[in-house]
């Protein structure tokens, strides 16, 4: 049983560390007035800060959930240590020695579980750094070497070498004073097969992992050689101090620059880290071995002052690979958590931070920091991308995905913007239809937040997609078909009146499906400019009709009258040869504004250009025809 720490000791511990630079080491503090500091709590979730603390009294209190304390009460809470952890914690940072009621100087076998195993791993990280010089560790050396770090910056991060052997460090620990079940209850160990403990990481770079006051928690080791069947990275497993979702990597270093510079960046491993603080990227902070998650997310919004007055950035990294799109992806789906603005940074070519400090230097990564995308613009990006959006199915079935990600921005103005974005991306040239398709969809989270159990019951509906229409349905009211069928008639009865005009006429310009399968069908019996030439052209035309349908269809037009007031004629039959490549010429304007859209701001210089060249030439031919009639033609 572990002697009581004497009171005299707890009050110099307590008088030698403010409470404000204890509490700091894990929540951004700002002026609250009157001698007091505040933050965002650590113990509950908010989006204000109403975290207070007094030093001048030693305490902090919770308006919020109603925490309070002093200095030893804020780390046994936080760090779930008990209250001798929570003196020899402080006491070890201030440099002084414990006395325990049942005699001696903070005798080893008296000091809490926590501690001992804190002390175990720091013995572990001094042994594995002092390996790294060793000739085994030449490969670790030359790994790090073309990945562009040097001793200097291996000794700045602790990186130290795991040596091949079976028990190289439970030796070591077992020469420090250190017990086999300490050693296997911190994770430094395993059981063999023989009941003997083994090293966890052989042969292998090991990365120290620290908790936010600096001390070393876990490790995360690296394989090196082919021969290693283990995983590519093998962490920490879960200990009595080292939990992966609560443990960001880089975090003591980086938790100075986050608080005063407002932007914390999250990267996908260690090197990334590194190569992000040699750079100048000293807010850069990695999981290990486990997904950004909800606790991560706390850590940085504490260090960030993240609340609905003030709001910081956080930037994510990511490969640009379909696992990083995924990543971020996930990412995005925490935005709500967040009041600051999230963003993410994926650089040209995919390559990550480590990758492209080698490949372009330093400024290519800080660059790479400061000019991130905001993650709902990466997320609706994506999401459009999977579609093909120059297809009403492929435009509708993108807006189904991409709208529910605009609905999710917080800023009302900003989900406004990028609803209108949403409909240039898509070429959907009716913005309000998709604005109110966003709002209705925002409508309903919020309704589901404020009653859960309701909403359940009323699922967003889908965008109505209108159904193909059969391939021979017509509708005599479309005033667009109107124009073809009517050409079509005239084509039929009077071919001298649209030739030869007629025959240059496409696709395009009968776009309904039995139409332009009439139109298939003059075409093979010559044209109209033929027709003209025959006694009996529909006989001809229904000849070369594909099927039945056609043949019937030909037949209709042919009998039906030509809708003209006055006698069919030249005038006549050069309005409805104006009217039809208008509605083309309309329709293809409407198209090329949608893919100007489409490509938007970043669209490269010269595609735009040519875009844009063709919308004025068509609007400039549109022009004339309206002017010039048949003459235009």
């Amino acid at each position: 049983m572990a002697g009581r720490i004497r009171d005299e000791d707890v009050q110099a511990v307590r008088s030698a560390l403010p409470i404000d630079a204890v509490v700091g080491d894990y929540v951004q503090l700002t002026n609250g007035g009157g001698g007091e500091y505040k933050g965002v709590c650590p113990f509950h979730d908010e989006k204000s800060a109403s975290f207070y603390v007094n030093p001048a009294k030693g305490v902090f209190h919770c308006f919020g959930c109603q925490e309070n304390g002093d200095t030893i009460a804020f780390l046994m809470k936080i760090e779930h240590f008990t209250f001798a952890e929570a003196v020899e914690r402080m006491a070890a940072q201030a440099g002084i020695t414990l006395r325990y009621e049942e005699g001696g100087y903070s005798p080893r076998h008296q000091q809490g579980e926590r501690t001992r195993l804190v002390e175990a791993h720091k013995v572990a990280a001094a042994f594995y750094q002092e390996q790294l010089a060793s000739p085994e560790a030449e490969i670790g050396r030359r790994f790090l070497a073309e990945r562009g770090f040097d001793e200097e910056a291996a000794r700045t991060f602790g990186v130290g070498y795991a040596p091949a052997g079976w028990e190289h460090l439970v030796r070591y620990l077992r020469g420090k004073g250190f017990t086999d079940k300490e050693i296997l209850l911190g994770g430094l160990a395993s059981q063999g097969q023989r009941g003997g403990l083994i090293d966890r990481f052989r042969g292998r770079l090991v990365w120290p992992i620290r908790d936010i006051a600096g001390e070393v928690v876990g490790f995360g080791a690296r394989r090196l050689r082919e021969d290693d069947n283990g995983p590519k990275y093998l962490n920490t497993p879960e200990t009595p101090i080292y939990k992966k979702s609560h443990v960001l990597y880089g975090i003591d270093l980086a938790k100075k620059e986050i608080a005063k510079s407002g932007r914390a960046v999250v990267v996908e491993g260690y090197t990334d880290v590194m190569a992000c603080h040699l750079a100048g990227v000293t807010s850069a902070v990695a999981t290990c071995g486990t997904a950004f998650a909800e606790d991560h997310i706390k850590i940085i919004r504490r260090l960030l002052m993240d609340t609905s007055q003030y709001r910081g950035e956080t930037v994510f990294t990511f490969d640009g690979d379909a696992a990083g799109q995924k990543a971020a992806l996930r990412a995005f789906e925490d935005d709500q958590k967040f009041a600051a603005k999230t963003s993410i940074a994926v650089s040209p070519g995919g390559m990550d931070p480590c990758e492209l400090r080698l490949a372009q230097g330093d400024d290519a990564v800080r660059t790479l920091i400061d000019n991130p995308v905001p993650l709902f613009e990466f997320a609706l990006t994506s999401a459009v991308a999977r579609h093909r959006v120059d297809t009403p199915e492929g435009r509708s079935a993108a807006l189904e995905e991409a709208a529910p990600i605009v609905a999710k921005i917080k800023d009302r103005s900003i989900q406004h913007e990028y609803a209108v974005r949403l409909a240039g991306m898509l070429g959907i040239l009716d913005e309000p239809f998709v604005v109110r398709r966003v709002s209705q969809l925002a409508r309903w989270d919020r309704e589901r937040q404020q009653n859960p159990r309701g909403a359940q019951q009323r699922r967003p509906e889908p965008v109505p997609v209108r159904p193909a229409q059969p391939a021979f349905r017509l509708n005599p009211r479309d005033p667009a078909q109107f124009v073809e069928r009517e050409l079509l008639k005239l084509a039929l009865q009077h071919p001298d009146l649209v030739s030869p005009a007629f025959d240059h006429y496409g696709d395009d310009e009968f776009p309904t499906p039995p139409y332009t399968a009439v139109r298939h069908a003059v075409a093979k019996a010559g044209g109209a400019a033929y027709g003209a030439t025959l006694p009996d052209f529909t006989s001809a035309v229904r000849e070369a009709a594909p099927d039945d349908q056609v043949r019937s269809l030909v037949t209709e037009l042919t009998v039906e009258p030509v809708r003209s007031r006055r006698k069919a004629d030249a005038v006549y039959a050069g309005e409805f040869l104006v009217k039809l490549r208008l509605l083309a010429v309309d329709r293809r304007i409407a198209e090329v504004r949608g893919y100007l859209q489409r490509l938007g701001p970043r669209a490269n210089a010269e595609e735009q250009h040519a875009v844009q060249t063709e919308l004025w030439q068509l609007q400039q031919y549109g022009q004339q025809l309206r002017s010039r009639g048949a003459a235009a033609l």
